[in-house]
């Protein structure tokens, strides 16, 4: 029967490694960046090894994240987004609305928001970054520009798409457009 130790040391190895390959570094590279051997950091990876404090601390700003990104745990408050808690907010430049569907924390694979946006507001160039974005369209129409094609999406349309790729979306209606935004997070 598994400890209590083993199976934390498994979970922790686990999120090292899956961060790290969600960020395409190397084993060797990143046990450089974090001061450890490649061996040390391996071990931790496949649960064989518990990193001290200060080891952890290391993996933790060579892959860019704050150390309780290995150790929190969700709890209800984390986890669970009740609608009368949403809070919508927005960018000084911009008067879509958005909001937070998940915390934000750094130990999810995926941020999600629920974005309205006004009626006749086109959105410029979204930054491009690594990872995966994906967009449900529940209320209006959304013009989603994919590199050089343009689609229209109305509710109940969905798409799903690698963020590298130029893109940009609005709304180019005369009423609000309410869509579910789930992406991978901004890590660095």
């Amino acid at each position: 029967m598994a400890s209590e130790l083993d199976i934390t040391a498994s979970s922790l190895g686990y999120k090292i490694r899956l961060l790290r390959q969600r960020l395409r570094r190397t084993l060797d590279k990143t046990a450089t960046a974090a001061g450890l051997s490649t061996p040390f950091l391996s071990q931790i990876e496949r649960g064989l090894a518990n990193p001290s404090l200060r080891s952890l601390l290391g993996i933790s700003r060579a892959l860019g994240v704050p150390v309780n990104y290995f150790v929190d745990t969700p709890g209800e408050e984390r986890s669970v987004c009740r609608a009368d808690e949403l809070k919508l907010f927005s960018f000084a430049d911009s008067a879509t609305l958005f909001g937070r569907l998940t915390d934000g924390s750094p130990n999810h694979q995926l941020d999600s928001m629920l974005v309205k946006i006004p009626p006749w507001n086109e959105q410029t160039q979204v930054s491009i970054c690594a990872g995966e974005q994906f967009l449900y369209v529940l209320t209006g129409e959304v013009r989603l520009r994919l590199e050089d094609k343009l689609f229209i999406l109305a509710a109940g349309d969905s798409a799903h798409f690698e963020s590298t790729l130029p893109h940009s979306w609005g709304n180019a209606k005369g009423v609000e457009a309410v869509v579910v935004w789930v992406g991978t997070p901004h890590l660095l």
